[in-house]
């Protein structure tokens, strides 16, 4: 945990402790090395400011020195932050819908939006989950509401696998590739990080604006305030 929390400071920008992060997990035995990696994108699904693209990447950067092979950093980070994601899906599904039953959920979901939210889920619901996998904070939230409308699991977990794969095999590419030259792909992966933080942030005004207008037609029956 104190690692994650190091990860989710404005440290990026600073090379002495980017170095120092890489010198502590290269002084690390190999499973350890893993471990860390593993719990950087496992948390990043419970708690989105948790970067797990910069532990993707330093694990890739450390496989350079051969302290873990860029397929082993691939596999572990790619098959943990799956796994994690489709965790959410599958809480939400379990019990998504009774907590949006009390008269907290209801205010977060009528039970209108509820019908059509699953209704668009339906529809498009493995193209809507593979695109936000690439989205800060839509990644996380995407496949809970997939599980609150209960979307088939291999229609949740294909997407989140395939997604996942691309993004994670294209950080663990570029890490192996440049090795220690960080100072390149970092500010890179920073500004790309920004571009999409930007894309979601526009689809999340979007995401609001039809909230709020179909929060804001008739109440359903039954549905409460």
């Amino acid at each position: 945990m104190a690692l994650a929390a190091e990860f989710a400071g404005d440290w990026l920008t600073q090379a002495s402790e980017i170095e120092g992060v890489l010198a502590h997990l290269a002084s690390l035995a190999p499973r350890w090395i893993y471990v860390a990696l593993a719990t950087g994108v496992a948390i990043e699904n419970f708690f989105p400011p948790v970067p797990a693209d910069t532990f993707v990447v330093f694990g890739a950067f450390l496989s350079v020195e051969g302290k873990v092979t860029a397929l082993g950093v691939f596999l572990i980070t790619w098959s943990v932050n799956t796994a994690s994601a489709l965790l959410n899906y599958g809480l939400a599904c379990r019990w998504g819908r009774a907590a949006l039953g009390t008269r907290a959920g209801r205010w977060i979901l009528r039970p209108r939006q509820l019908e059509r939210l699953a209704g668009l889920y339906n529809a498009h619901g493995s193209k809507i989950i593979f695109a936000s996998r690439f989205l800060p904070a839509f990644r996380v939230l995407v496949p809970v509401f997939a599980g609150i409308s209960h979307l088939a699991f291999w229609r949740v977990a294909l997407p989140v696998a395939a997604a996942s794969a691309i993004w994670y095999g294209v950080l663990v590419c570029a890490g192996a590739i440049l090795g220690r030259s960080w100072r390149a792909l970092l500010p890179a992966l920073n500004d790309v990080n920004t571009l999409l933080l930007i894309v979601a942030s526009i689809v999340a005004v979007l995401f609001l604006v039809v909230w709020w207008r179909t929060r804001r037609q008739p109440l359903d029956m039954g549905g409460g305030s």
